[in-house]
């Protein structure tokens, strides 16, 4: 029944035959029981209701079933007469499997129906809702029954529950203590590895003790302090704590507190004046022998067993590090005194005039194989000499006195620079292999205006004419001194009249790593070509201005030597510098407030190394 099947409700007959006929055509269709049953009850309830108002329009509508739907009925319920409710009118639909259509009864057969079967009709539909209400109270009350049965399976499986949870807190809880444990234990590590290499880098025993004091606290002590044996002024001016005197005396760690540390290794003693109500912890630093006493002060009232097993082991690396920056400033100290007295005094000649500079590297120790020299012979010439010795420290310094010494008496002999390189030479090879050094030798003759050189590996000299001209004495040296083969050195000559300069060098004036010598050499010639006349004629001021421009922006990694010899007229005195005596010049760093620190052990180890220029 595609075609709508519209009926006019006025009374209860008609509203009873069109539920029959309602129920009869979805019957027909197939429709579920309950779902009919509900389809019919809300029909009926909505005619009855339109009947109390006046009456109804009842209009039925069958939807064919098709590929991929199913069939409908649907019931469109209006009131009459129409009233002024806005509301859209009533329906509903109920779907249908339905057969196929032309299947479907005729409407009239369906309609055909007196009220009195249409209540057993309806009687009928109630008992089957009632039969499918049977069978779901059946089902319900299995379903009920499993429902208590799970019920009790989830009341043990909380119970299981609320064990395994219990166990797996205090698992969770053991296992939150180990990883605060393990924290810890990485904590101090990683403390232990970083302030090892903070106090180990350094070779200056005051900033070894600075950096210590600034690692514990407030990290791990709310006071520290360093007892250094060596230090006499601080021992005079200083109180210590009694168990710094016994961690003094028995060479063993001592705590001293109202109550026993527990700390392992540690003695225990009386609670100390310094804190009568908390701990005091005194650790000796020893390491061939005691250097010193490291005190500290907790936060709280105590040190943890842990803090102090790490505070035994920072102590006795700081032990080591400290005894490491005070040998070292022996050793320096030792070098720098040696060095000083290895550096010779300026000659004053009549038609020559001299300064020179020497500065050390910055880094490492500061004492190298640099030396300058310049001296008269008998015959009233001056040699003026520069060089080199391979290496840094001690043996530096010595080699560097022996050439020096042995300069001078070969000197004494032949005043050719060529012979006394080529004699030096001899000797080094054979008395210290696998040493080698660079030299150079001027020689100044009054009234020549000329200058006679020869060098030895060394870089090449820079020479400044009156007329402010620059040229470099770059004809090729010869080998260094102390090279594994036999040489003969050559004897070179420039022109040089008064007014003119001379300047000798060693390479770490002009040579940077990441640059080499030709740059330096270049700017050291474009300085010197840029200097004017009085700052010529004050060689301190000229060797000042040399200076900075090159030196000014960067660390040193090798000495510096700077020579500079300038030519007058025999006879007559220029007014810068003449009335005072020549002497040396010294450049060292301070040991402390400029930056200019020995930070590194490796520092010092690896400064052997020296180019060779050839």
């Amino acid at each position: 029944m595609s075609t709508p099947d519209v009926r006019k409700i006025t009374s209860a007959a008609e509203a009873a035959r069109a539920r029959t006929f309602a129920a009869r055509l979805t019957a027909a269709l197939g429709a579920p029981e309950v779902e009919r049953a509900r389809f019919l009850t809300e029909l009926t309830a909505r005619l009855r209701q339109c009947l109390g108002q006046g009456g109804a329009e009842l209009t039925l509508t069958v939807r064919q079933p098709g590929p991929g739907r199913a069939g409908q009925v649907r019931a469109v319920v209006r009131p009459t007469p129409p009233t002024r409710d806005p509301r859209p009118p009533w329906r509903l639909a109920l779907a249908c499997p339905g057969p196929p259509a032309h299947e479907l009864p005729v409407p009239a057969a369906l309609d055909d129906t007196d009220p009195a079967q249409a209540v057993l009709a309806a009687d009928e539909e109630t008992a089957a809702v009632l039969n499918r209400l049977d069978d779901t109270e059946r089902l319900l009350g299995l379903h009920r029954e499993e429902l208590h049965q799970t019920n009790q399976g989830v009341l043990a499986l909380h119970a299981e529950l609320d064990a395994a949870a219990l166990t797996q807190r205090t698992l969770l809880d053991a296992e939150r203590a180990a990883r605060a444990e393990a924290e810890k234990a990485r904590r101090l590590l990683t403390f232990l590895g970083d302030a090892s290499a903070a106090v180990t880098a350094s070779l200056d025993h005051k900033d070894i003790l600075r950096r210590l004091s600034e690692l514990l606290v407030p990290e791990y002590a709310s006071h520290v302090d360093v007892w250094v044996f060596d230090d006499e002024q601080a021992t005079r001016n200083r109180a210590h704590s009694a168990a710094a005197v016994a961690a003094a005396r028995t060479d063993r760690p001592q705590h001293a507190a109202p109550y026993p540390g527990g700390l392992p290794g540690i003695d225990d003693l009386p609670p100390s004046a310094m804190n009568p109500t908390g701990s005091v912890l005194s650790i000796p630093l020893t390491v061939r022998r005691t250097l010193g006493v490291l005190t500290l002060i907790p936060h709280g009232d105590r040190f943890d067993a842990d803090t102090g097993v790490m505070l035994l082991e920072l102590a006795r690396r700081t032990a080591i590090a400290l005894d490491h920056a005070l040998r070292y400033e022996q050793h320096r100290d030792t070098a720098e005194a040696l060095q000083r007295a290895q550096l010779t005094d300026l000659p004053p000649t009549d038609s020559l005039r001299l300064a020179a500079r020497y500065l050390p590297a910055t880094r490492g120790l500061n004492i190298g194989g640099d030396w300058y020299d310049a001296f008269p012979q008998p015959d009233g010439s001056v040699l003026a000499v520069i060089g080199d010795v391979t290496g840094h420290g001690l043996r530096a310094a010595v080699i560097m006195g022996e050439l020096r010494t042995a300069l001078r008496a070969y000197a004494v002999e032949n005043d050719s620079p060529a012979q006394i390189l080529t004699r030096l030479h001899r000797m080094l090879r054979h008395q210290q292999p696998n040493l080698y050094a660079t030299a150079m030798i001027a020689r100044f003759r009054p009234g020549d205006p000329h200058v006679v050189w020869s060098a030895a590996g060394h870089p090449p000299a820079v020479v400044r004419a009156p007329d402010g001209s620059v040229r470099v004495l770059d004809t090729k040296p010869g080998v260094m001194l102390g090279v594994p083969l036999p040489f003969e050195y050559e004897d070179h000559t420039a022109e040089l009249p008064p007014g003119s300069t001379l300047v000798l060098y060693t390479d770490g004036l002009v040579e940077r790593r990441a640059h080499g010598i030709d740059p330096g050499i270049e700017l050291l010639s474009r300085t010197l070509a840029a200097l004017d006349e009085p700052h010529l004629e004050d060689l301190e001021t000229c060797a000042e201005s040399l200076l900075e421009p090159l030196l000014h922006d960067s660390e040193r990694d090798d000495d510096v030597c700077l020579l500079l010899c300038r030519t007058t007229t025999p006879g007559t005195r220029e007014a810068a510098g003449a009335d005072s005596p020549q002497r040396r010049a010294v450049v060292l760093p301070e040991r402390s407030g400029t930056g200019l620190h020995r930070d590194s052990v490796e520092g010092t180890r690896g400064e052997g190394g020296r180019r060779e220029c050839l």
